[in-house]
């Protein structure tokens, strides 16, 4: 009876946890004389106020080679992904859609994306980003078991779907690992 309390107690304090930090805060930035987002963020955070009138039109402008699609459609499951990005930043309101297209034709599980927030000096004020070293935004991370694959820096090196590819062909499939 007292490991079934301590079990109970241990998931309450688990799911405390996880829904404490409200999702797509902001604050004030004083340079930009208007509120930014920082810390993590949802899909909404993209659809909603100044970063939305970029991302709803770069989205569905963008249109991903179906080749690096497929291709990652296979092994794109294995993976997890953190996007950090700068509402405020011209590379993100292009990137970030466009590397959004690329995931959800993938077919990237929303359980597997992390998005972060960030202020102009790349801190996300609220939430600890530091374990990322981000220099520039966006920066699309990957990772398979908590390693890092690699990640696509403000612009990609030759397309997103390319580039992602490059890094996704990496990780170990889900069957290899049975």
């Amino acid at each position: 009876m007292k490991k079934i309390i301590i079990v109970a107690l241990l998931m309450f304090l688990s799911w405390q946890g996880l829904y404490a930090q409200k999702l797509n805060q902001e604050v004030y930035d004083p340079a930009l004389k208007r509120n930014v987002l920082v810390g993590a963020c949802n899909r909404k955070a993209f659809l909603e106020g100044n970063f939305g009138i970029y991302y709803n039109s770069e989205y569905e402008r963008y249109q991903p080679s179906e080749l690096f699609i497929n291709k990652l459609k296979e092994k794109i499951n294995g993976v997890d992904i953190v996007v950090i990005y700068g509402e405020w930043c011209g590379d993100s309101k292009v990137q970030v859609p466009h590397f959004m297209k690329v995931i959800d034709k993938a077919g990237l599980p929303s359980v597997n994306l992390k998005i972060f927030a960030v202020n102009r000096e790349k801190k996300a004020v609220i939430t600890d980003l530091s374990k990322y070293n981000i220099e520039r935004v966006p920066v699309f991370i990957v990772y398979q078991d908590g390693v890092e694959l690699g990640r696509i820096t403000e612009t990609p090196k030759k397309t997103l779907e390319k580039d992602l590819w490059n890094i996704v062909k990496k990780a170990k499939s889900i069957k290899e690992e049975e």
